[in-house]
């Protein structure tokens, strides 16, 4: 935490007019800085935010970016999801000029505590565990970061404490950033079309406690063995999760009571749902690091029964005719699909496909015998027809609608129809939330057309 930068005389270029750019381009003028924002889309394309940041009183450029954007630049800060080597980064540097990213922007001007989570899969349920639990202890708690409130705009905003979402993209960018508790969830093959290399992914997340020393604590999964081996390298404690009963200094499970061992005696912090996808690995890491933080068990215990997990993680959408239709679209990657399928019991039919994203979908292979069907959509579907249909099988759909009554007719009653794609959905959808909504509306149809007849 710093929280002393001075922005008095700075111009700052700001790629990228989407949420977290616009964001940024507020906090820069509420700090007394001249702002520039460019993008690449037309004016057209922006629904509104360029006006928006004209009256705030920034410069826009749309439709490219120009090296000239950067004449007079003292500040380059690109939004998450631009690489360090696209074009206004790479001008940038070339005239010496420094990039920042949300997270380094952040940790620039916080002057409060703040936590941070970053993993392959469960980061904003995990988040959002832990700003329930300082929440129940009293504390005025902010989750913001890569769960849509971005990072400056709260640090900016003063609360006593902030839960940080960081993602892979954002962690690239930043060399300042310094939680007092970080947690590594997991780490599995993901957005290699971004990272371009498994070794530069890991990277990435390991610069979650690259900032970090003694007081502070990091929290690493004992049972993810990728995310175990980067978390041993933590300059500061480390405490362990895992998925049976803890050892000292561990939080795990004694049968299904969430345990904390972290001050000699065993502390019971309640049961955990285990029909969600990596809800107890979740639940463990938010207990073990609002513990580090200094929240008592009972705050702990309180928050995370409080806690209601946001939409498309495992949702039950719709049932009828003995099916129960199974929402979990945010299972963008083959790690968070095959704990998806894990959790479910009995008969299983699922939805999978969408943008790979330059990942393996062979892994995908392994939960074969637990699938009596596999619907395939969109980019995947070929590679997905390939790898599984000698090991169960396999249709295609053209649509979501056309998928999900697919798996509804080939689906056993009782049984259950699951949307876990294993990818992202930028090749069909807005985002994974308009993907699971399609699905619940097409899954709700069904029902209520069997309940008419």
């Amino acid at each position: 935490m710093t929280g002393d930068f001075s922005f008095g005389g700075v111009r700052a270029v700001v790629v990228g007019a989407g949420v977290a750019g616009a964001s940024a381009a507020r906090v820069l003028l509420n700090l007394g800085a001249e702002v520039l924002v460019t993008d690449e889309r037309e004016a057209t394309e922006l629904n509104g935010t360029v006006a928006a940041l004209l009256a705030a009183g920034a410069d826009v450029h749309t439709g490219g970016h120009d090296p000239h954007d950067l004449d007079g630049a003292t500040l380059v800060i690109v939004s998450p999801g631009v690489r360090l080597g696209a074009a206004v980064p790479s001008w940038a540097r070339e005239r010496g000029l420094p990039v920042w990213g949300e997270l380094e922007f952040g940790a620039r001007i916080a002057a409060t505590p703040y936590l941070a989570v970053t993993g392959t899969n469960g980061k904003t349920t995990t988040t959002g565990m832990i700003a329930s639990c300082l929440t129940a202890a009293g504390l005025d708690a902010l989750a913001c970061g890569n769960i849509g409130h971005p990072f400056p705009a709260a640090a900016a905003q003063r609360h006593e404490v902030l839960v940080v979402e960081a993602s892979s993209f954002q962690l690239s960018t930043q060399s300042s950033f310094h939680p007092v508790v970080s947690v590594l969830l997991n780490v599995a093959e993901d957005h290699m079309d971004w990272h371009r290399s498994a070794d530069a992914y890991r990277l990435a997340k390991a610069k979650i406690f690259a900032a970090q020393s003694a007081p502070d604590t990091h929290v690493g999964n004992r049972e993810d063995p990728q995310g175990a081996a980067i978390s041993a390298t933590a300059p500061c404690a480390v405490v362990w999760i895992c998925a049976g009963e803890p050892s000292a200094g561990e939080v795990g499970y004694v049968d299904d009571q969430l345990t904390a061992r972290l001050d000699g005696e065993a502390v019971s912090l309640g049961t955990v749902d285990p029909r969600r996808a990596g809800y107890r690995e979740d639940a463990a890491a938010a207990a073990a690091a609002s513990l580090s933080f200094g929240v008592t068990p009972a705050a702990v215990a309180q928050g995370l029964a409080a806690f209601e997990p946001q939409p498309h993680r495992g949702d039950v959408v719709a049932q009828g005719q003995g099916v129960r239709f199974v929402d979990n679209s945010k299972a963008t990657n083959v790690h968070a699909a095959l704990a998806a399928i894990a959790a479910v019991d009995g008969p299983l039919v699922l939805i999978a496909g969408g943008r790979a994203k330059g990942q393996d979908l062979a892994p995908l292979g392994r939960a074969a015998k637990r699938l009596d069907a596999v619907i395939a959509i969109g980019e995947a579907a070929p590679e997905i027809v390939e790898l599984l249909r000698e090991r169960t099988e396999v249709r295609t759909a053209g649509s979501m609608r056309e998928a999900t009554r697919a798996a509804f007719d080939c689906c056993p009653h009782p049984g259950t129809v699951l949307l876990a794609p294993a990818c992202a959905s930028w090749d069909m959808y807005r985002d994974y939330r308009e993907r699971g909504e399609d699905f619940a509306a097409g899954a709700r149809a069904i029902v209520e057309e069997h309940r008419r007849d």
